[in-house]
């Protein structure tokens, strides 16, 4: 009767990078760490989950001197996303007895 919950984007973290993902063009990871909370440790691990399934496209590069890591959402990581939420909605919609 439930949909299957893609493990992915289940866990807190990702859901949280892939949710801000999908409403801007793109988030470098200052700025997802601040959105987060997420220590610099635990969300580097996590983009690399995320890019590893396809999901979001990494670029580093410079900004000036500094270091300057981009993240962009995929076709793919926004269909999974879709497909994540119309889950959840469905777990949502069950009728209580």
């Amino acid at each position: 009767m439930f949909p299957k919950l893609d493990p992915i984007l289940h866990s807190e973290l990702r859901l949280a990078v892939v949710s801000i993902l999908a409403g801007v063009d793109e988030a470098d990871f200052t700025y997802l760490k601040t959105r987060t909370g997420a220590t610099s440790g635990n969300l580097s691990v996590q983009i690399d989950k995320l890019s590893s399934a396809g999901y979001i496209t990494v670029e580093k590069g410079f900004k000036g001197k500094m270091p300057r890591t981009t993240c962009r959402l995929t076709p793919q990581g926004q269909q999974a996303f879709a497909d994540y939420v119309t889950a959840l909605k469905q777990y949502l919609s069950v009728p209580k007895d």
